[in-house]
């Protein structure tokens, strides 16, 4: 079974996949930052595996990246913003310059949604058929 292409989805379903759960699972972590370390940690991981998932709705890892980059800002932002309202002490460093984490998560989010775009790619070719040539995988990142 293919997976759904994100650009195939109705609008609101894309605002809700692409923007409002990276924002809640950001607003939780801002939240765990600053009370349980093995939480905030523990969502991380779940984010991370969110990420490379969320790549297989693209055609390939461009289209993916794009979708990462968007979604890690949204979660570094949340995650932020989060904390600052929770008023917590952060138990997990943020960085000497916590509003830096925001361009943190955005790249690394875009690492993770290429690497999922990428390998839905490659996925794709496999089952299509498609030989994988050097050609073929250095046009997708």
């Amino acid at each position: 079974m293919k997976p759904v292409l994100f650009r195939d989805r109705p609008r609101p379903v894309q605002i809700l996949l692409g923007g409002v759960i990276p924002a809640v699972f950001g607003a939780v972590a801002g939240v765990l930052v600053g009370t349980s370390t093995a939480g905030y940690w523990a969502i991380a991981v779940v984010v991370t595996i969110g990420g490379v998932l969320a790549g297989f709705e693209h055609q390939d890892g461009w289209g993916g990246a794009d979708r990462g980059l968007v979604g890690g800002a949204i979660y570094g932002t949340s995650l932020l913003t989060a904390h600052a309202i929770a008023g917590t002490h952060a138990k997990v460093s943020l960085g000497s310059f916590p509003p830096f984490l925001a361009v943190v998560t955005a790249i690394i989010g875009m690492l993770l949604g290429a690497l999922g775009g990428r390998l839905a790619r490659a996925q794709r070719e496999r089952s299509e058929g498609v030989p994988a040539t050097e050609e073929n995988i250095e046009l997708d990142v």
